[in-house]
């Protein structure tokens, strides 16, 4: 298996660190209060593996943000929160005037905003600490099973590897616990893992 080393997983942890700083300045903005991101904890897995005992998977039905990027290497993000997390958030963001009843029509846009804020800004700071090229699609939101997601996952052999990000998101007082998830080829590991190599001997 090509695998990430300690030192690999420790310069991944920092890279998108940096990453949640600049989504969390971002969604304070909107949301008009102060958001917080945890310090993301990184794992690498093969996604056969994958199960919502490992993802810590707290609820059966998600909203799930999705993306796929290229450039230096090629993965597919999906963010997941709880339906009942993403529609707390997207009521955030809409403001208080919003009620429950209306949050369905504001959902879909909401929630491919936030995702486009979380995920831009992790790639993002990948590519500006890595020195590297990433693009991304526009984000796609979908409300999920866990069944689904892990389909999904398990569908495609050439993507036989799962970055996996635990994220805490606090807004005001409220918690919400999300997970960003990269799939990944062999060929994309092996390239990661080379930009990452070049980020620790410039260090």
């Amino acid at each position: 298996m090509n695998s990430l080393s300690e030192l690999h997983l420790d310069a991944l942890s920092e890279v998108f660190n940096v990453g949640a700083g600049r989504a969390a300045a971002s969604l304070s903005e909107i949301v008009g209060d102060e958001v917080r991101l945890s310090v993301p904890s990184v794992e690498i897995r093969k996604s056969s593996e994958i199960n919502a005992s490992v993802m810590e998977l707290g609820g059966t039905r998600f909203g799930a943000v999705h993306q796929t990027f290229i450039g230096a290497f090629e993965a597919e993000a999906i963010l997941l929160f709880t339906e009942d997390h993403a529609l707390e958030i997207v009521k955030d963001m809409m403001g208080s005037q919003i009620s429950i009843d209306d949050l369905a029509e504001f959902e879909q846009e909401a929630m491919c905003e936030l995702g486009n804020i979380i995920l831009n800004a992790c790639l993002s700071a990948m590519a500006d600490m890595l020195s590297i090229p990433m693009n991304c699609s526009l984000p796609d939101y979908s409300v999920t099973t866990t069944d689904d997601i892990f389909k999904r996952m398990n569908s495609d052999s050439s993507q036989p590897y799962v970055l996996l990000l635990h994220i805490d998101l606090a807004i005001e007082k409220r918690h919400s616990e999300g997970h960003l998830i990269f799939l990944l080829s062999s060929t994309s590991l092996k390239d990661l893992i080379i930009h990452i190599d070049r980020f620790l001997g410039a260090v």
